[in-house]
């Protein structure tokens, strides 16, 4: 069992621990080979390059002397929030911001995966929270505490047989999420095409077949455009606002400082944050807050249909999200209800909100100042004929169902990881054991 396997402290068994500069580095808004690491990009084991910021070359050299990055480091936060773990898949320009530590495991002792995964346990997450500093508004970890935590180490063949039973449940993640990123940009770029470039229309317009098109489909699209009050568009198409296709609804939050409205169940009315938004994909299944039943109730909070689109547009403006089941939302997120009869799909809304540009909604220098309800229900839609979303729909749909049933697969396996993790890091529960779960799932 654990007790069999010795408590280290972690700078004993690391070749490299640095704290990283304890200042912002100043942006730049073009795209440089140079991205900057922030806390916000260090999730559940992952590391997002997506949303990174660039910076100049020469404040890549500079924040970077004591110590460049390494496929395999392993990268901690220690504030805001503290705890948050991931790995380094991709060094090249990358580089790490303030209130980050950066651990290079000595291969002598330990396996790099395996101390990733000692981050990630309960029992490390413990010591993250127990060594908090006082004295400031924002809690954080202490930096010469980041030196001192200890670890269980087994002997490194069995460390690299854990990491790698982990490993491959991750990468399998890591591939299905993938697959759905590949899945979503297939559905984008056809709409992008017909809604947005309207290559069909502009072909037929010139006299050309339309690429990739067949001659039933061509056929429905016209070959000419009409001034609208906004903008140019395809003739007998007509520009709708969100609210005249859709119900839009808003959440709500009962009184924080009464927790028992809240819960952690996912059996109880999941409630969609802002956060849980930008960690899933296109479909969003897991909350990491639920509501009562009662808070429902008595603070009438709208319930947001399966299937149905929700946007944030508040703070963090422009995140989406497809419910998988039923749920509820806090105040800063949207969504839009259909009809049975509704002219256009959730997938449909979807696509054009991922394509809408966010910042033409304010005139004035901040737009989260700008976006309001009223706002997010005027925002304009493109609608064609009804025969013409048909036959979108035909196409787009097997593309979202292969979307959703990875992101349950997903669900499936980090859930199964995440309770594997805990148990084969202390000991608790041995490879032969661990292995059959896997086959099973």
């Amino acid at each position: 069992m654990s007790s069999e396997w010795p408590v280290v402290i972690i700078k004993d068994v690391c070749a490299l621990i640095v704290d990283c500069v304890n200042k912002t580095a100043p942006v730049v808004p073009e795209v440089t080979p140079y991205r900057m690491i922030r806390t916000t990009n260090v999730r559940k084991g992952r590391i997002d390059l997506g949303e990174c910021r660039c910076v100049e070359k020469n404040t890549y050299e500079k924040w970077t002397r004591r110590a460049k990055l390494q496929l395999g480091d392993v990268v901690l936060t220690r504030e805001a929030p503290i705890g948050e773990v991931g790995m380094v898949v991709d060094a090249e320009g990358v580089f790490l911001g303030q209130r980050l530590m950066q651990y290079r495991a000595n291969p002598q002792f330990l396996d790099a995966r395996f101390l990733l995964y000692s981050f990630l346990s309960p029992e490390l997450q413990h010591q993250f929270g127990s060594h908090e500093g006082s004295g400031s508004v924002v809690s954080h970890i202490r930096v010469g505490d980041c030196f001192e935590f200890k670890i269980r180490l087994p002997s490194l063949p069995v460390q690299k047989k854990i990491a790698t039973l982990l490993g491959a449940l991750d990468d399998r993640l890591t591939l299905l999420r993938e697959t759905n990123a590949t899945l979503e940009a297939m559905a984008q770029a056809l709409f992008k095409s017909w809604f947005v470039d309207f290559d069909p229309v502009r072909a037929k317009m010139e006299g050309r077949v339309p690429e990739g098109m067949d001659e039933a489909t061509a056929r429905l699209f016209p070959d000419s455009f009409n001034e609208s009050e906004l903008r140019v568009v395809p003739i007998g198409w007509k520009l709708d606002t969100l609210s005249d296709i859709s119900n839009v609804g808003i959440g709500k939050t009962p009184p924080r400082k009464e927790a028992q409205w809240f819960t952690k169940s996912q059996e109880d009315n999941r409630w969609v944050s802002i956060r849980d938004m930008g960690q899933q994909g296109a479909f969003l299944s897991e909350t990491s807050e639920s509501l009562t039943s009662e808070a429902v109730d008595r603070f009438n909070i709208r319930i947001v249909p399966n299937n149905t689109v929700m946007l944030s547009f508040k703070m963090t403006i422009g995140r989406l999200a497809i419910s998988d089941g039923e749920m509820t939302t806090n105040e800063a997120i949207a969504h839009f209800k259909l009809d049975k009869d509704a002219l256009v799909s959730s997938e449909f809304i979807y696509l054009t909100l991922k394509a809408f540009d966010f910042s033409s909604l304010s005139s004035t220098s901040s737009i989260a100042d700008a976006v309001n309800s009223k706002t997010v229900k005027n925002i304009p839609i493109l609608v064609p004929q009804q025969t013409i979303l048909n036959a979108f729909q035909e196409k787009i749909a097997p593309l979202f169902s292969q979307l959703k049933l990875n992101a349950q697969r997903i669900r499936v396996l980090s859930n199964l990881r995440d309770t594997l993790l805990p148990r084969l890091i202390s000991g608790q529960l041995r490879l032969p054991e661990a292995m059959k779960e896997v086959a099973a799932a």
